[in-house]
């Protein structure tokens, strides 16, 4: 899409809501996790189009470790100019918080929300070989032989984990969680038979689902996933009430002007409307959700709320 198509798709701002002079030089976009996963899917789709709107150059800068941690106490520290951004995820901004403890900055207060980018749909995925076929069986495996079975994440604190610690909640289950750096590194343990069970994301699990080498029994959504219809809810297998939507918003650190945040919010809601754009992300079952800023926020603290009783039940602790 090129830069004339994309301004004509940018709502009109008035004067006094246009930053003077921002932006005067490159934007960077922090991500907490390797290149390749979904988060980085996002952020890098997103840079060459805001760079087309902000005519300014938007660069990608991957910054993983401690489950998210280390980029978005970057962005929490860095300076409030709208120069550095975050493309976090619910791991560093609604669970984290809970699951260490100690953090030096709280996403609430020392961050400030942009807009939603999207969700990423993740689904409950075995190795084709196991006898698993729906999540039931795996209940049923799982008080046959407590403590016996693990499920493998994409680290400690992500989505995948937590939707594993909810299942052992609400299922009055003991399975094991094995967490890995990412969802690159747990995808071949998962078909290796290495791990039982995985929530990975459907950007990974579908396309070995395709080609048989993966059953994909589930997503952990509320409703079920309008890319992946044909999957069922762990609601429905047995379970209401259980939801894990995994997401992914934009955020600068505190005290952004208002005058910024808005040419922010105004330029990425724009690009994630862009048709090209949500066709491109629904091909890698991803969903857009641009927001105002103050649906973000909104989301972030209702999201924080919720999981922080499932963690503190399921005793996770990061290693």
């Amino acid at each position: 899409m090129n830069r004339r198509t994309l301004l004509a798709a940018l709502p009109f701002l008035p004067a006094p809501a246009l930053a003077q002079g921002f932006p005067s030089r490159p934007i960077r976009i922090l991500v907490g996790f390797a290149a390749g996963g979904s988060t980085d899917v996002f952020a890098r789709s997103m840079a060459p189009r805001l760079q087309t709107l902000l005519g300014q150059p938007v660069v990608v800068e991957n910054r993983p470790g401690a489950g998210g941690n280390i980029a978005t106490e970057a962005t929490a520290r860095s300076a409030p100019d709208g120069y550095t951004l975050l493309l976090g995820t619910i791991g560093p901004l609604a669970i984290n918080p809970t699951l260490y403890g100690n953090l030096s900055f709280d996403p609430l207060t020392d961050l400030t929300a942009i807009t939603l980018v999207g969700e990423v749909p993740n689904v409950l995925a075995v190795p084709a070989d196991r006898p698993y076929r729906s999540v039931a069986d795996i209940i049923a495996a799982a008080r046959a032989r407590p403590g016996t079975l693990n499920f493998g994440s994409s680290g400690i604190g992500s989505a995948g984990h937590v939707a594993g610690e909810q299942l052992n909640l609400m299922a009055n289950i003991q399975t094991v969680h094995v967490p890995f750096r990412g969802g690159g590194a747990l995808m071949p343990e998962l078909l290796a038979g290495r791990v039982d069970f995985a929530f990975t994301t459907a950007l990974n699990a579908m396309p070995q689902a395709e080609s048989g080498r993966l059953r994909v029994l589930a997503v952990p959504n509320a409703t079920r996933v309008s890319l992946i219809p044909q999957v069922p809810t762990v609601a429905e297998s047995g379970l209401p009430g259980f939801d894990g939507m995994d997401w992914a918003a934009l955020m600068a650190p505190r005290n952004l002007p208002v005058p910024i945040l808005a040419q922010l919010n105004q330029a990425a809601t724009a690009v994630l409307r862009d048709p090209e754009l949500v066709q491109n992300m629904a091909g890698r079952r991803l969903v857009l959700m641009p927001t105002t800023p103050e649906e973000a926020s909104a989301f972030l603290r209702a999201e924080t709320a919720r999981w922080a009783p499932v963690i503190r039940a399921s005793g996770a602790r990061p290693d």
